[in-house]
């Protein structure tokens, strides 16, 4: 009987929404099938690209119709598993609601168009993938050792980690290699450049406090003895140090000290490490399949200049996590100041306290009410449409985390939908407004 009953609720649902989407659809002369817009058309290649038409930046669709990537992260049927409560909270809701995940799957791309979404962004469920054009995050680096919360970096100077990406890259880009519906590949999401949240030390600090075999810590030296002109003398009178050569600095463990050489040396370090990465992933990624877009390694809120200007020759898009009041308009016009690239916003969401949940923990700063959470994404989404190297814009994420934490512990209200699989109704009107406006806005947007 029971079974009867979640089958009886699940043909319900699905029709239900159905009727929705046929009803608030856009009209067919508006969007291809893959959401691009048929107002304005680029070069039809096959599969998605990016171009720049009188001055302004756009994808291109595979049908040649330009498209502003409106998507939604981490859609997952599994939710996200809640250690306190040993389950995952949002999984066990939508099991009993729909059933399965296909049901899940039928309904949840029904809401997506509804509102008008048209990607699938990362860690989603892939029993969504080509249901609508779809993004696919790599992992490269954090496969190798990149740990998001600790913000420890690999030796990606080894050998390895070259054998490693692709290896990495075979297995998840080879057989996407002629999938019209995948926009492209994320090489990473919120690497560790430097100082930030999670560690004080500079990378040229990091290597130089691994063993003297490891092939990074050489790397590092070799900097070292490049930026003091291979003078060990002078490296000794601002260490305070009695070094024989440069070769004993592989044998040093610990941090440099502060002063105009070490920021310059970090800098350079900086840079090899940025070339390194970039040039195998590159390299990997375009062996594996040349049809589709590198869209960057998702920033965590800021770019170092000297990664910018190494990553340009490898990517074909930027792409950056920001979560704030407002959008960074100034830092965007600065990253396409020094690359000339299209950037997309892969992470932006607001929360709200009349949700009930704690919002102790997770990005961004917790608005009082549903109202002006879905005001300041109105705001920030207008904002930066109106930038004509602009994209593309990511909400995070499509459920709320459970009120207990997930593995982070991070509680907060970023879903368009709740535990309970019901929307946020004013939040989705607002993106439904804005993702139906957001090809105009675009085109009226101007470089001051």
């Amino acid at each position: 009987m029971r079974k009867l009953k979640v089958y009886t609720l699940t043909v319900v649902l699905i029709i239900a929404s159905l009727v929705i989407f046929l009803m608030s659809r856009p009209s067919e002369t508006e969007y291809d099938e893959y959401g691009g817009w048929k107002k304005l058309r680029g070069t039809k290649t096959g599969f998605f690209h990016v171009e720049e038409i009188n001055g302004i930046w756009w994808l291109v669709d595979p049908e040649g119709y330009v498209f502003i990537s409106k998507g939604v992260n981490h859609i997952n049927y599994y939710g996200d598993y809640c250690p306190k409560l040993g389950y995952s909270p949002y999984n066990r809701n939508v099991q009993a609601k729909y059933g399965n995940i296909r049901n899940w799957a039928y309904v949840t791309i029904l809401r997506l168009k509804t509102w008008g979404f048209n990607t699938i962004g990362a860690w989603s469920s892939p029993e969504l993938y080509g249901k609508l054009p779809y993004t696919i995050i790599l992992d490269i680096a954090a496969s190798y050792g990149a740990n998001w919360l600790t913000g420890e970096v690999p030796d990606i100077f080894s050998d390895q980690f070259e054998k490693h990406a692709k290896s990495r890259a075979m297995a998840m880009c080879y057989p996407r290699r002629d999938d019209p519906y995948l926009i492209g590949y994320f090489t990473d999401n919120e690497l560790r450049w430097g100082p930030d949240w999670r560690s004080s030390k500079h990378l040229l600090d990091d290597f130089m406090n691994l063993p003297p075999s490891s092939p990074g810590k050489r790397v590092a030296v070799e900097v070292l003895r490049e930026v003091f002109n291979n003078n060990i003398s002078a490296l000794n009178e601002l260490m305070k140090a009695n070094f024989s050569s440069f070769e004993d600095l592989l044998y040093y463990v610990g941090d440099l000290p502060e002063g105009d050489m070490f920021s310059k040396a970090r800098s350079v370090f900086l840079r090899k490490y940025a070339e390194r990465y970039f040039s195998v992933c590159y390299k990997v990624i375009k062996e594996a399949d040349p049809n589709h877009l590198i869209l960057g390694c998702r920033f965590a809120g800021y770019a170092p200049r000297e990664v910018l200007e190494v990553m340009k020759d490898y990517v074909d898009v930027i792409s950056i996590n920001y979560y704030g009041l407002e959008a960074p308009i100034n830092l965007l016009k600065y990253i396409y100041s020094i690359t000339k690239k299209p950037i997309m916003i892969t992470e932006f969401s607001f929360k709200a306290m009349d949700s009930g949940l704690p919002n102790t923990k997770g990005a961004g700063i917790a608005l009082p009410t549903q109202k002006e959470r879905a005001e300041y994404c109105k705001r920030y989404v207008t904002s930066i449409l109106k930038l004509p190297f602009v994209i593309g814009y990511h909400w995070f994420q499509y459920m709320d985390q459970p009120k207990e934490g997930r593995f982070d512990g991070e509680n907060s209200n970023f879903g368009l939908v709740k535990i309970n699989d019901e929307p946020w109704d004013l939040l989705v009107k607002y993106f439904k407004e804005i993702n139906r406006s957001a090809e105009r806005i675009h085109l009226e947007s101007t470089y001051a």
